[in-house]
């Protein structure tokens, strides 16, 4: 690939006030004690599921349900129901959860924007083709019969480990999320919903009616497989002792108290939170009873509220957000001790979590990604806030850096075949693809298997603290990621949108483990993320490339996919291509007077095809990251990126 000295001598037009203004816009976004935490914004379904949590209990807050109900029609989509992301396409789900959440709030369904809705639910099949989640749901205010939904035995909590089910067997917020909602299922609870709301009008056959609640496309011989013990469960849960059922609620209602976890909550994201909300309730827990609290105060926490409107999100990210504006920060040339301070401070040490199952042996070292989450802690927030630590120099934090570096070892993924090698994000080990196929997994997501984006990322921190190519970790880990390299040369990327984010990563993973840059698998991944560079400079990409939509491409440029794939130019060795002279250009010339940059569009992902992700803070320190680093590049005329992010 040609180098194009040139455009690499020349700064361009605006670089040094870009950067300036980006670094003061973020400073000014700091907390007083050093952290960052910016809103992370999903879909509809969480604030409409807040709403209805609030009529569950009959717990209600009439000016903050008005202010949800102004959000939820901002966010209605041109077709009428409500997308998973801005600007996408319909999906009965979220729509029908959102619906729901309005007429709850008030509004007549004789209503302009409640009449699109219905039209468009009913067209895509009405409410009975919902997913299991939002059937649950529908369960608990009476709206579809529980067969709805598939059986899920309260007995799972008694299930020994050799067992081809078992709690340890799921993800981590499967896990938190299913728990709760096992006691929800077995004792069926009917919601207050003291407006007495429903929505029979979104059902194309009366519930009472319809025979095919579980039904397929099946996925493969597993999912046939599954609705026959699903057929079969349905006539032997009701013949189970009684005892065990009592048993089991009892080991469910300890799981969740031991992982409370203040008011953050139960696994610190919303689902897990809301259906322990709802379990202590159904079990008569009064309103004032520490746990019952502490799981309220934690729903209450996640709530956004300006004078005119509201939303939930579904967790708090400001460890991340703090690991990723440090980097940023230190890039532009900001001292961020105190953040890293802060950051010190969260480190994991003395708790044993879920991942001791499969790592008995192995002592906790890792950072979780909200404010308090020490049962689940994950290696691609620990990697991001060890290498920061590391950028410092700062000896204090060696040790600190050190159990990071033995955790992550740890958590390497052993599975034989092509995932080994790898990293989950929470878990090791997470790989019995076989029950994503059960018919409560409809969503697909119900494990944490090793990726290609957070397998990179501990690459990255491995390398940055000195360990070489041809130790036995990293040949794993670098043989995992050249398996994984697509026929076009990009990388998936699991927990950001998606090619752009995954073959960013990747490229940071292969420099900073001192490949050459001529090495083949570097030299794909560059060439295709100059083949998907836009007109405009920028880079964009479709959430949709989940499913269908062509990979790295998008009917616009965003700000931070923009700077992930600068950042992996760069990282290859490019950094005077004219690609990146075009994509800096970009950054620079649609940054605000403000010195932030605009972005509606998802660029991140929580389960894909399911569930999306707008962090708010992507728009600020990556393309400050960016920008910086190609000026240092520029200025030191360095021919390989020093650091592992």
């Amino acid at each position: 690939m040609t180098i194009d000295v040139t455009v690499a001598c020349v700064a361009p037009e605006g670089l040094d006030e870009a950067i300036a203004a980006a670094t003061e816009a973020l400073t000014r976004r700091r907390q007083a004690d050093g952290h960052w935490v910016f809103e992370l914004e999903a879909d509809a379904t969480i604030p409409a599921e807040y709403v209805l949590l609030e009529h569950f209990l009959d717990r209600m807050d009439a000016p903050l349900q008005a202010k949800i109900g102004v959000y939820l029609r901002d966010i209605q989509g041109v077709h009428g129901g409500w997308p998973l992301f801005h600007d996408g396409v319909f999906n009965i789900s979220a729509s029908v959860k959102a619906y729901f959440a309005l007429k709850a709030i008030g509004d007549d369904p004789r209503a302009p924007h409640m009449r699109r809705a219905r039209d468009a639910i009913l067209a895509a099949g009405g409410a009975e083709r919902t997913n299991v989640f939002t059937r649950a749901q529908l369960a608990l205010f009476g709206q579809v019969p529980w067969h709805a939904v598939p059986v899920m035995p309260m007995e799972i909590m008694l299930l020994p480990q050799w067992f081809p089910f078992h709690l340890s067997k799921i993800s981590y917020w499967s896990r938190t999320v299913v728990v709760p909602l096992l006691v929800l299922m077995a004792r069926r609870p009917l919601a207050r919903n003291p407006r007495g709301i429903h929505i029979r009008e979104l059902f194309r056959v009366p519930p009472d009616e319809i025979r095919d609640w579980i039904r397929g496309p099946y996925r493969s011989r597993w999912g046939r497989f599954f609705r026959q013990v699903d057929q079969i469960l349905r006539f032997m849960t009701p013949l189970f002792p009684a005892a065990g059922q009592k048993r089991s609620i009892e080991k469910a209602v300890a799981f969740v108290t031991e992982r409370l976890n203040g008011d953050d909550g139960l696994g610190g994201i919303y689902p897990a939170i809301a259906n322990s909300v709802m379990m202590f309730h159904t079990l008569g827990y009064p309103s004032d009873h520490p746990d019952a609290a502490a799981t309220w105060n934690a729903v209450r926490k996640l709530l956004v509220e300006t004078d005119d409107r509201a939303y939930c999100q579904p967790c708090l990210s400001p460890v991340w957000d703090t690991g990723l504006a440090g980097h940023a920060m230190m890039e532009a040339g900001v001292d961020v001790g105190e953040s890293c301070h802060w950051l010190l401070d969260k480190q994991i040490l003395d708790v044993a979590g879920d991942w001791t199952v499969r790592r008995p042996g192995l002592r906790p070292g890792g950072w979780a990604f909200q404010y308090e989450n020490p049962h689940y802690p994950d290696v691609d927030d620990t990697a991001v806030v060890g290498m920061l630590l590391d950028r410092t120099g700062d000896p204090a934090y060696r040790q600190s850096i050190d159990r990071a570096r033995e955790w992550i070892i740890g958590m390497q993924s052993k599975a034989a075949g092509p995932l080994d090698g790898g990293w989950g994000a929470f878990e090791p080990g997470n790989v019995h693809l076989h029950l994503n196929h059960i018919p409560f997994a409809d969503h697909g997501a119900l494990l944490d298997p090793p990726t290609s984006d957070v397998t990179a990322r501990c690459v990255s921190f491995l390398a940055q603290i000195g360990m070489t190519a041809d130790e036995p970790v990293m040949a794993r880990a670098l043989a995992f990621l050249r398996r994984e390299q697509e026929a076009d040369g990009s990388w998936f990327g699991r927990w950001g949108t998606n090619y752009i984010y995954g073959t960013w990563s990747v490229l940071c993973a292969l420099n900073a483990a001192g490949l050459d840059h001529d090495d083949p698998a570097i030299r794909r991944g560059t060439e295709w993320l100059i083949s998907v560079q836009r007109d405009d400079g920028g880079w964009g990409e479709d959430e949709e490339s989940y499913a269908q939509a062509p990979h790295g491409l998008y009917k616009k440029s965003t700000p931070s996919q923009t700077a992930w794939a600068l950042l992996g130019l760069m990282a290859a060795g490019d950094a005077g291509h004219s690609a990146v002279a075009r994509g800096i250009a970009y950054l620079t010339r649609m940054r605000h007077a403000d010195g932030e940059w605009a972005e509606l569009p998802y660029t991140a992902v929580g389960f894909p095809r399911v569930f999306y992700l707008r962090y708010h803070g992507y728009r600020l320190y990556f393309p400050l990251l960016a920008l910086a680093r190609y000026r240092n590049l520029r200025n030191t005329n360095a021919p390989r990126v020093q650091f592992g992010f």
